[in-house]
């Protein structure tokens, strides 16, 4: 396995590229299919769903549209259990079909939050994709529609997401080993 080394941590290779993007054209033909007829409108989650969102985008087949939101809730390692909300929703969500577009969930303190704030704006429906979910970290009762990976508690990094802003421009998904 390849290993890097990013501050003070040493990471190793755990889901290489071609993986990672085979699964998100499955997810995308899925979508596209449940999807047929709604024009979903993507919210994707910055920083760390930035590729993901744009890499699902280029594997849709049908009219959908995207925009994005900041939350964070990081610092280093792990959540700080508050989520700030940085930069908001401008569109307008009325009858709209909602897709949250998430780098990972851990916690669904973010989603949970993300979820309450989109309901009060009358869209049609919100669902939720993630790239990575981490079961065993789980704390809220969240309905995630679309998962491409249900991963172990392992710190991960690459493809959009980071160890204290570095790492996100890894094309593979790299795990903490020490």
């Amino acid at each position: 396995m390849s290993t890097i080394k990013i501050k003070d941590k040493t990471f190793e290779v755990s889901l290489p590229e071609a993986q990672i993007k085979a699964r998100i054209k499955e997810l995308a033909q899925q979508m596209s299919r449940e999807l047929e007829g709604k024009n979903p409108l993507f919210l994707g989650v910055l920083n760390g769903a930035f590729i993901f969102a744009a890499d699902l985008m280029r594997e849709m087949t049908i009219p959908c549209e995207i925009s994005f939101v900041k939350l964070a809730s990081y610092q280093g390692t792990t959540s700080t259990g508050t989520i700030k909300e940085v930069i908001g929703i401008n569109e307008d969500l009325s009858g709209r079909t909602v897709v949250i577009v998430e780098d990972i969930v851990e916690s669904g303190l973010t989603i949970k939050r993300m979820m309450e704030q989109l309901g009060t704006r009358n869209p049609a429906s919100v669902q939720v994709c993630t790239l990575f979910f981490k079961p065993d970290r789980l704390k809220e009762d969240l309905k995630l529609d679309y998962v491409a990976f249900s991963i172990p508690n392992d710190f991960i990094l690459g493809y959009g997401l980071d160890y204290d802003q570095q790492g996100r421009g890894l094309k593979d998904i790299y795990s903490l080993v020490g």
